[in-house]
């Protein structure tokens, strides 16, 4: 492979190690055009010397330059929203501040005329649009005070009719707000300050700032410094760069649990010791944030964190607070929300923390809906389990709309931590990404030359499963494995024979075929096998030959009779299904999960995988033939097969076949089925709980953390498409995703969407997408050619097939076993 792609990567890699790493007090350079154009205008304001009456141009000349090099093409300072750069309503008073600075030292005429044109061509439209509910406390203090300023400092500022009645409500909410928190209209920045008061301390403290800062200055200055580099950590990782900075990131949260143990407790009980409301509403929003990723950073890194780190503001009055400061807590609370994943059992104040920030964040559409990115963001985090979400497609995701999401840290302001909008880390992270696209690209097409000549892509039945299969192990492990990784194709391999063997199994062979197929099995000898059965034991005899040579070479160890092992007892699991299932006999509950956790397949997964890509395992690892699986991964097996249980129980019940969820119901008849549903949900959410916490803690098992890594992808994988809007249930939606995975490129989306087609208008070959990829999706009446390589069918019987030609059939998700294809 050309190796000038990596070459690039890791050439970054070195300059944001440097830059970034490698001195500290340098950490306030990677502050960019973004941060608070409000409180530069300030700066720009305070003459070079306070103290005489006359002005003799700005101290802050680098403030000054800022506004001149940073106005919006239509005119506006501030923020925005989109790829259409849609100006919100703060960029009101910010605009007026900036031509306040530029009127100031008379320079800058031609930004002046342009401002004025954005204000007099917006002013009606944007109060108007937010005259039922004002985004934030600030806007509504400051923009009449900078609206006057502006009008004194000589700017026409022309109030067109209509503006006046609304910016009458605006001046009484901002009186009525005053008078209700017992506030003074003393709302200023450390600039507005200083020229008020000519203090030297305040003037020392700004010079400081702007000497740190040359690209601009927050508006709260400084920030707590563990916070910056949580931050960035948090943005890294998610970002999917975690892997290139491994060793800084264990620094950093390392000292930051050392700092966490001597600091924490007495912190809080501090915090929740004060009885007056005040003294805690001004740190209140950065000290939640901060200690909400401390929690998330520590526990997924392994630290023994105690949910109280970040629950101590379940207090009344705290929660009170947040509740009547929406604008300050939303990316807050966010946090507290994503904090939450990492539930363990028993955690009680954790499970009330969840309540009220999913609470919060689902009743604030009115502060939302001035940040669309930041809004999807949440809504994402809010529909979509963290369990059922893939690594690969989730750091897209972020990579995609970091640059416009704000932050909201403290009173009354706005800013955005440099990281995320650094050049470099941006740039980084789309080289990133894009070659991890082009190794799976290539891994994919190995995969289908294979899956060719083992025979399993015509064998005649069974989901298509090359394709999901492949995608499934490559987006949800991209954090831990490194690109060439020969373990996305060993997962995706077994997940394919497991596929087809299940559903030959399940639906197409007889109860004689199954039991020539289960003998040979057991005896590993392909003797009296022909058609399919013959074709599902030599690809996966090959596979485990493979398997074991490697691990041999690695170790000089043979695991042939482990390996065999686990497919004997997964195949004799399938045999007792079909048994059940042909002759109406109705297992325990306890007999059923004992088999069905062994059915589903997932230890065939992440222990094959982690032969390979860890240390000598233990025996006891691979199974029963040396004891009991380890309890992460009977944790894995049962969660796998209770979360196919609760979404496939409605068509198992039609054709009379077991489930867990069904069975709850026969031993209850006098239950409904919702209450077998909520009867297995409990054990659901206590089993992914005591799972998460074997994963993520030492002491449970000596399994390596990649391995344990491993388990966790898989789940995530499952619990993916066995999610309650499962991804096989459209026609559409899984194959995007599989595009934006491994084909479309980042900043790029489909060209055109299908749009919705009359069968009897389908004659002609319709070109559907086209994309830079060079994929290309053709439908006419007898064929899909799909370039991700999903095979096309043939028309036979309507209801079986949708609008383009593929099978309900194969994306039926209550006819999944594995969730992989």
């Amino acid at each position: 492979m050309d190796s000038s792609p990596l070459s690039s990567i890791e050439s970054l890699v070195h300059d944001i190690k440097k830059d970034l790493f490698s001195n500290q007090e340098n950490f306030n350079t990677f502050l960019t055009k973004t941060t608070f154009a409000y409180d530069i205008a300030w700066l720009a304001m305070i003459p070079f010397d306070n103290q005489k009456k006359e002005a003799n141009g700005p101290m802050f000349v680098s403030c000054l330059n800022w506004i001149l090099n940073n106005q919006n093409e239509q005119g506006f300072w501030g923020e925005s929203n989109g790829e259409n750069q849609i100006p919100t309503i703060n960029t009101l008073p910010i605009t007026l501040a900036c031509m306040v600075a530029l009127k100031k030292w008379n320079v800058g005429e031609r930004h002046i005329k342009k401002g004025l044109k954005f204000v007099h061509a917006n002013m009606y439209t944007l109060l108007k649009e937010n005259s039922q509910c004002f985004p934030c406390n600030w806007f509504t203090i400051v923009f009449p005070s900078i609206l006057q300023l502006a009008k004194a400092q000589g700017l026409e500022i022309i109030i067109v009719n209509g503006s006046n009645k609304l910016l009458s409500d605006v001046i009484m909410k901002k009186k009525a707000l005053l008078e209700s928190e017992n506030l003074n209209d003393n709302i200023v920045s450390e600039a507005q300050a200083f020229m008020s008061t000519g203090n030297k301390k305040c003037l020392q403290y700004l010079m400081s700032i702007v000497q740190q800062c040359p690209n601009g200055v927050s508006s709260r200055f400084p920030v707590d410094e563990e916070l910056k580099m949580l931050c960035m950590v948090d943005n890294i990782q998610r970002m999917g760069l975690a892997k290139h900075f491994e060793k800084e990131i264990e620094q950093i949260l390392d000292q930051v649990y050392n700092n966490y143990q001597i600091n924490n407790l007495k912190n809080n009980n501090e915090y929740l010791l004060s009885s007056e409301e005040e003294k805690t509403s001004d740190d209140l929003p950065d000290k939640l944030l901060k200690d909400s990723l401390v929690f998330r950073l520590l526990r997924l890194q392994g630290y023994k964190i105690n949910q109280g780190s970040f629950c101590w503001f379940l207090q009344p009055h705290l929660k009170d607070k947040i509740e009547k400061n929406k604008e300050q807590f939303t990316y807050v609370m966010y946090n507290v929300y994503r904090a939450t994943d990492l539930m363990f059992n028993g955690e009680s104040q954790m499970e009330e923390a969840r309540f009220f920030a999913r609470n919060f964040l689902m009743n604030n559409d009115n502060y939302l809906s001035l940040f669309p990115s930041l809004q999807k963001v949440i809504e994402h985090e809010l529909n979509v389990p963290w369990f059922a979400r893939l690594e690969h497609l989730d750091h897209r995701l972020w990579i995609e709309l970091n640059q416009s999401i704000p932050l909201s840290i403290g009173k009354s302001s706005f800013y955005w931590l440099s990281y995320l909008q650094n050049e470099k880390l941006m740039q980084l992270a789309v080289q990133n990404y894009e070659y991890r696209q082009s190794i799976y690209r290539k891994e994919l097409e190995d995969l289908k030359r294979w899956s060719k000549e083992k025979g399993l892509v015509d064998i005649g039945f069974g989901r298509e499963k090359t394709t999901y299969s492949y995608f499934a192990s490559a987006a949800s492990s991209s954090s831990f494995l490194p690109y060439e990784s020969f373990l996305r194709l060993i997962v995706a391999k077994c997940s394919i024979i497991i596929t087809v063997a299940d559903d030959f199994y399940d639906e197409e062979a007889s109860l004689s075929e199954l039991h020539i197929l289960s003998e040979a099995i057991q005896r590993w000898d392909a003797k009296n096998l022909d058609g399919p059965s013959k074709i599902i034991f030599e690809a996966l005899d090959d596979l485990v030959c493979d398997v074991a040579k490697m691990y041999h070479l690695q170790h000089k160890i043979d695991i042939t009779p482990q390996l065999r092992h686990m497919w004997k007892e997964t195949f004799d699991a399938w045999m007792m299904e079909s048994l059940w299932s042909r002759t109406s006999n109705l297992p325990s509950r306890d007999k059923y999960l004992q088999v069905g956790m062994i059915s589903v397949g997932a230890h065939i997964l992440v222990l094959h995988a982690a032969s390979l890509g860890c240390t000598i395992l233990p025996n006891q690892v691979f199974g029963p033939i040396n004891g009991q699986y380890e309890n992460i991964t009977k944790l894995l097996m049962t969660t796998t097969r209770l979360l196919n249980d609760i979404q496939s129980y409605q068509k198992e019940r039609e054709v009379g076949k077991m489930n867990y969820t069904l069975l709850h119901l026969n031993e209850n008849p006098r239950g409904q089925i919702e209450d077998s549903i909520d009867f297995v949900k409990v054990i659901l959410g206590d089993k992914k709980k005591e799972f998460l916490e074997n994963v993520l803690m030492d002491g449970f098992n000596d399994m390596p953390r990649t391995m344990k890594l491993l388990h966790l992808s898989c789940l995530n994988v499952f619990h993916m498409f066995f999610n309650s809007c499962n991804l096989f249930d459209t026609k559409s939606a899984i194959l995007e995703d599989i595009m934006r995975a491994i084909y479309i490129p980042l900043g790029q989306n489909e060209q055109t969407k299908v749009m919705a087609i009359q069968e009897k208008k389908i004659k002609k070959k319709i070109e559907i997408v086209k994309v830079n990829a060079c994929v290309n999706y053709e439908i006419n009446m007898k064929q899909l050619q799909v370039g991700v390589g999903i095979s096309y069918v043939k028309r036979q019987n309507p209801k079986n097939y949708n609008s383009f030609g593929l099978s309900t059939k194969g994306f039926a998700s209550h006819n999944l076993r594995l969730c992989f294809m």
